[in-house]
């Protein structure tokens, strides 16, 4: 299936050239709990910055590098890095978030996250020690 992310409106009136809008992530949409409440976020971590310990979100987290490189591993997939201009996204809940990390040792990555979460609940649920060694098996094999 096809979906057109066109996001351009003709306009006859306009004396200004239109906004270059450009498509640069998508996914489809992941289950939101119920209620829930958005949040958009600025994170900038300072240069070699392991970032936030592991954690969940009670809800799905869409995300843009602005600036530098994010080191980025969820549970059961391979860490990767998230360099400027591009997205990541998660679906939280029960997904652990293991890594988002700078992977600059001398410069500051940005990233924004909007993320969908239960009004009243932490934008971060950190994940005992106990509970890695649990899960450890639905960890990718590191590098």
């Amino acid at each position: 299936m096809t979906i057109d992310h066109s996001h351009h409106i003709e306009d006859p009136n306009r004396t200004t050239p239109p906004p270059q809008i450009e498509l640069i992530g998508s996914v489809p949409t992941p289950p939101v709990p119920a209620p829930s409440e958005a949040m958009t976020i600025l994170v900038t971590l300072p240069p070699g910055s392991a970032g936030s310990p592991p954690h969940r979100h009670t809800g799905p987290a869409f995300g843009y590098v602005v600036q530098g490189e994010m080191i980025f591993e969820l549970e059961g997939e391979p860490e990767r890095v998230v360099r400027a201009g591009e997205t990541f996204w998660e679906p939280g809940g029960d997904v652990i978030h293991y890594q988002d990390g700078n992977n600059l040792a001398d410069a500051e990555t940005r990233f924004v996250v909007t993320m969908f979460g239960v009004p009243g609940q932490p934008m971060l649920i950190p994940v005992s020690a106990e509970e890695l060694e649990e899960r450890k098996p639905r960890r990718a094999p590191r590098p």
